[in-house]
């Protein structure tokens, strides 16, 4: 007798299975088409003009990508494989098999619809009894660009390859000229050469002209910053009857640098510092994580490397979202978002602000974790105020709360799901992307959430 399960694979099925019936109730591609019936696409299928042949339905796409994304899977290819190959994917496709080609077209095309979508999502978290907005954690994380960083040039090293390949173009011009001459390497085409390097030339020109431009706006930014530090400057000193204290801001030098890059890839990702050390072509992308649920509510994407200008941005659009999900009372972030502009931007929003002033030691003194601090003088200032908060027993436990929730989903996003890199280029092109992964975790994790 055997000990083994048959294996029959010739047996065919009297009657064609429901793929309805593959896969348990409890599974995550039930979770996605379901919550995805439910929004409102309808702005998606007013874009397809009704000509030609029929089009795949927009929730079927939607949901491709989405599970694709929650599952790790990224490429339209990889993707449109998947619906031979997997259950799940076979199940939300409804036995239909989109090709690759309209995978990605789908995904390049409603990028700006998806950020309607993500809220639509929020809300009905919202109806299921799974996010109420309360603690917000907010944390920014570098993603690797499209792009390789060695496919930048920098404004300095354009000036030195200008000189060499226009040595470069007279010496071949020379050489053309004196063809019947002299002896030309065999298989070398001169007017191949000559063009090839024309052609590189226009292209740092127009290289040049952009990191150009890029300077021109950032010194009118570092100018206005000047302008209105010299005028508190002399503001408090006439106010005062006093020279002010302290070093006068240094004016801003116009013109680029010779360090200003653009990659010529993806000019308008950037070289970024990445967690132990070294640069990458990068985007920095922030999220908005609720505490009480790891639940992304509010995200960005932006090319500043420093994190301290994020804030504001993030402020207006948690401001923007829909009153029925409830307002953030505190927001928590690390001492990389610290300004004391940022703590009043929060307190202007009626958001309780817990932004490290300076990184906590490693390994502190045993009695500080049960110590509370002094008490605040009455005149001390919004900053002080907070970092007051901050040593609290109360603040300390509040700001653990970032490691615990924005850290994770990061660390999931990237290890787990394998996101590390966009797929799309251009700033805004990329946000899109990063709404498209922000929303698939959402789904993920209210999947977990959701009542058995």
């Amino acid at each position: 007798m055997s000990r083994f399960h048959p294996v029959d694979r010739q047996t065919g099925y009297l009657l064609p299975p429901s793929v309805d019936e593959w896969l348990p109730e409890d599974h995550l591609a039930r979770f996605i088409v379901e919550v995805i019936d439910g929004l409102d696409v309808s702005a998606l299928e007013k874009a397809y003009a009704g000509r030609g042949s029929a089009a795949y339905h927009p929730s079927v796409l939607l949901a491709l990508l989405v599970y694709g994304y929650a599952n790790g899977v990224f490429s339209s290819r990889k993707i449109e494989r998947a619906t031979y190959d997997s259950v799940a994917f076979r199940f939300i496709a409804a036995g239909t098999h989109p090709d690759h080609d309209t995978l990605a077209s789908f995904r390049r095309r409603f990028l700006d619809e998806l950020a309607g979508l993500f809220v639509q999502v929020l809300e009905m978290a919202r109806e299921m009894k799974l996010l109420k907005l309360g603690t917000i954690s907010l944390d920014g994380t570098k993603i690797k660009a499209n792009a390789s960083r060695h496919s930048a040039l920098s404004h300095g090293h354009i000036e030195q390859l200008e000189i060499q390949l226009k040595a470069e173009v007279e010496s071949l011009l020379a050489t053309a000229e004196q063809a019947d001459q002299s002896a030309v390497p065999d298989g070398m085409n001169l007017p191949e050469e000559i063009a090839r390097r024309q052609a590189r030339l226009g292209a740092m020109a127009a290289a040049k002209a952009k990191i150009e431009e890029r300077a021109k706006a950032r010194f009118e930014k570092e100018q206005a910053e000047y302008e209105g530090k010299l005028a508190r400057r002399e503001a408090k000193a006439k106010e005062s009857g006093k020279k002010p204290g302290g070093k006068p801001p240094k004016p801003p030098v116009a013109g680029p640098k010779a360090q200003d890059q653009l990659n010529l890839t993806d000019e308008q990702s950037r070289i970024m510092p990445v967690a132990g050390g070294g640069f990458e072509q990068a985007y920095n992308a922030q999220a908005a994580v609720d505490t009480g649920t790891m639940l992304v509510v509010s995200l960005n994407v932006t090319q500043a490397c420093n994190d301290k200008e994020q804030v504001v941005p993030m402020l207006e659009q948690l401001a923007a979202l829909p009153a029925s999900l409830g307002r953030p009372q505190a927001l928590v972030a690390d001492t990389g978002f610290y300004s004391a502009k940022n703590v009043s931007a929060c307190e202007e929003s009626s958001i309780e602000p817990f932004i490290a002033v300076k990184r906590d030691e490693h390994h502190p003194a045993p009695t500080e974790r049960f110590t509370e601090p002094a008490a605040l003088p009455a005149d001390a200032t919004p900053a002080q105020a907070m970092a007051h908060k901050l040593k609290t027993k109360a603040g300390r436990a509040l700001y653990a709360l970032r490691k615990q929730t924005v850290e994770p989903v990061f660390g999931i996003i990237k290890s787990v799901l394998g996101f590390r890199q966009f797929s799309l280029r251009g700033l805004k092109k990329v946000t899109g992307e990063w709404t498209l992964v922000c929303l698939a975790w959402n789904l993920k994790r209210m999947a977990v959430l959701r009542p058995q």
